[in-house]
């Protein structure tokens, strides 16, 4: 796929909420609301952000066990690759303000020492208590989910319990093109929730399954999802890893993650009906 520059002049005072309406067929008309946040660097203003965020949202989720999925990968000094740890932890704590049971969870999909990735990565020094409140998904207990309407060649998906007794899963990737899918956002960043144990490294099982396809089917099992995607600095080029950082200076959220990442794409000047899992996930709803 070729792409237009990613992000060109994105950052010029994005604080706008993005209504439905300017989606096209190819991508699912939603009542959601997509929120677009300004946001220009990872700093401790982040925290009054994220309450703002979650307060515009309406989200009902005291005396609820929410977790939060951040997109952790690899780690290069410099590099855009993983959901900042700042974002996270201000998160969490405005989810914690409104009553929820908050833990952090990921499943990486290259590097197999999770703790090491995420310590690399900044998560043990920014969040207090990290590995208390942090599940490896790889390593987690399973159960065993038929997909009752499968768009892949799979038939069903161990998925971590941590997951399945979750009453929301945010999904919070980095907005990073990606050199397969076109665009790493929300709904792909589910791939981490899949155990590697299972399904290989990267995940190989879903890449042989069909990754658009796969997915769709991975969204289809997590109706309690919703997404918060890192925009502050994004990454261009060959993502999800060998990418360049690319300051977007928002945050997107939403209840609806096809429109959310829908919404991404537009921010990145990518057509959203070029993105393939979105054409098929619109073509369900």
């Amino acid at each position: 796929m070729r792409r237009r520059e990613f992000l060109a002049g994105c950052s010029a005072g994005v604080a706008a909420v993005v209504a439905p309406g300017c989606r096209r067929t190819a991508v699912p008309r939603s009542r959601a609301i997509v929120q677009v946040t300004r946001a220009v660097d990872y700093s401790q203003g982040l925290y009054a952000t994220m309450r703002r965020v979650l307060a515009e949202h309406r989200l009902d989720v005291r005396g609820r066990r929410v977790l939060l999925k951040p997109n952790l990968v690899e780690f290069e000094p410099g590099a855009a690759i993983n959901t900042d740890p700042m974002l996270v932890h201000a998160t969490l704590e405005a989810f914690r303000e409104l009553g929820a049971s908050v833990a952090i969870a990921e499943g990486p999909g290259h590097r197999r020492s999770t703790l090491d990735l995420a310590d690399a990565a900044g998560y043990f020094q920014t969040i207090p208590g990290f590995e208390d409140i942090f599940t490896d998904l790889n390593l987690d207990e399973l159960s065993k989910v038929r997909l009752p309407h499968p768009v892949s060649r799979l038939r069903s998906l161990y998925l971590p319990r941590t997951v399945l007794a979750s009453d929301l899963v945010v999904s919070m990737p980095k907005m990073k093109t990606h050199h397969w899918a076109g665009a790493t956002l929300s709904m792909k960043n589910l791939f981490g929730i899949v155990p590697g144990g299972v399904y290989g490294w990267p995940k190989n099982v879903l890449h042989w399954a069909g990754i658009p396809q796969s997915i769709v089917d991975l969204h289809s099992l997590i109706p309690n999802h919703f997404a918060i995607v890192d925009g502050i600095v994004g990454m261009d080029g060959n993502g999800p890893i060998q990418g360049k950082p690319k300051a977007a200076g928002v945050i997107v959220s939403g209840s609806d993650p096809v429109a959310v990442d829908a919404t991404c794409c537009r921010i990145m000047q990518i057509e959203p009906s070029r993105i393939e899992y979105l054409t098929l996930a619109g073509g369900m709803a």
